[in-house]
């Protein structure tokens, strides 16, 4: 009876471990990485608590962190107050590590580049929002630019962020109804600036992290949907590809933000060890509710258009990166998993 006794003590004891293992969404990940863009402050934001679940080792914001739209500072700076203030952000704030770049309408007018005039305006304002330190080089550069080493146990992550506002030039409109911009022809115009290209050069040449995270406010591959897109510059494409290859980057992954809409692309790029993925994740408070199906050459799965952030879960011992788009609920809305090279 005595043995009976203590092989069911035993057994519920191995039940109980069990289950405090699986319901410990970072039992096996060594880093988790959410992030999101699209963000309306004066909407109902759920979607924090459901972020704060995955116990996510840094946040990043993809952009469009509030709605500003505006040439009134007094405007733009209420209304990230207004992010700031909401209860559920804060408990995000306390908890977790947060870097951000930003997209058109938090940096001031729908769609604008660099003829934006209030943009070295706006970039303090963006600061502010981020309690950057005056002595950050971000106050006193052109441009939101920056990158971060994550050190853990087994390795790093390095995370760079670009500003794709900026330095852009202006978009090229298009004459085709089912089209809002053309790309551009003969290698002309940027997305980054040559400033910030040669920042980006510099930060890909020490790239013994064993991933590269690259965020980007817009999509990277997808280019035919004929709205804001890396696509619009097609040089600009190529340039970020043949720099990978010549700096032999390790284990790059770009994340974008803009769409009102969540999905995977990828791409073999030649001469590159491993499939480059640009995952998308948009939007935290809408959607692109009236989505009918767009072509991307690129994707991967399906097209997620209701309300959702991305997440990114690390694995150095296999360099396995299991990527997902959660919803409401902390649900999965789909999942997309790589195995990377380790050398």
């Amino acid at each position: 009876m005595q043995s009976k006794i203590f092989a069911l003590i035993l057994l519920l004891f191995f039940i109980d471990k069990t289950f405090a293992q699986d319901n410990d969404p970072k039992n096996h990940d060594d880093f988790v990485i959410a992030f999101g863009s699209c963000n309306k402050q004066n909407m109902p934001q759920p979607l924090w608590k459901e972020i704060l679940k995955n116990t996510p080792n840094l946040f990043i914001w993809g952009g469009d962190n509030i709605y500003g739209d505006s040439d009134d500072m007094d405007k733009i700076k209420n209304d990230y107050k207004i992010q700031n203030s909401n209860p559920e952000y804060q408990k995000l704030k306390r908890a977790t590590p947060i870097m951000a770049t930003w997209d058109d309408h938090d940096y001031g007018k729908n769609d604008a580049g660099i003829e934006w005039e209030m943009k070295k305006e706006s970039q303090q304002q963006f600061l502010d929002f981020l309690e950057v330190p005056e002595e950050d080089p971000r106050r006193s550069q052109e441009g939101v630019y920056t990158s971060e080493i994550f050190d853990i146990e087994k390795g790093n992550i390095k995370v760079i962020v670009l500003d794709t506002r900026y330095f852009r030039s202006p978009l090229k409109k298009s004459v085709a109804e089912d089209r809002r911009y053309e790309a551009y022809e003969d290698e002309k115009g940027t997305v980054l600036g040559l400033a910030q290209w040669k920042w980006l050069e510099k930060e890909l040449e020490n790239n013994y992290s064993d991933f590269i995270i690259i965020v980007s406010s817009i999509q990277f591959l997808s280019s035919e949907h004929g709205f804001e897109t890396w696509g619009n510059f097609p040089h600009e494409v190529e340039r970020l590809k043949k720099l990978l290859v010549s700096k032999a980057v390790r284990n790059a992954i770009i994340l974008s933000g803009d769409r009102h809409l969540s999905e995977f692309s990828m791409t073999k790029v030649k001469r590159l060890k491993y499939p480059l993925v640009d995952f998308t994740s948009s939007g935290l408070t809408h959607s692109y509710t009236s989505y009918k199906g767009e072509s991307n050459k690129y994707r991967v799965g399906n097209v997620i258009s209701i309300p959702s952030f991305g997440v990114l879960k690390f694995d150095l011992d296999s360099y396995t990166v299991t990527m997902q788009i959660r919803g409401k609920n902390n649900r999965v809305l789909q999942e997309f998993k790589r195995q990377y090279p380790k050398n």
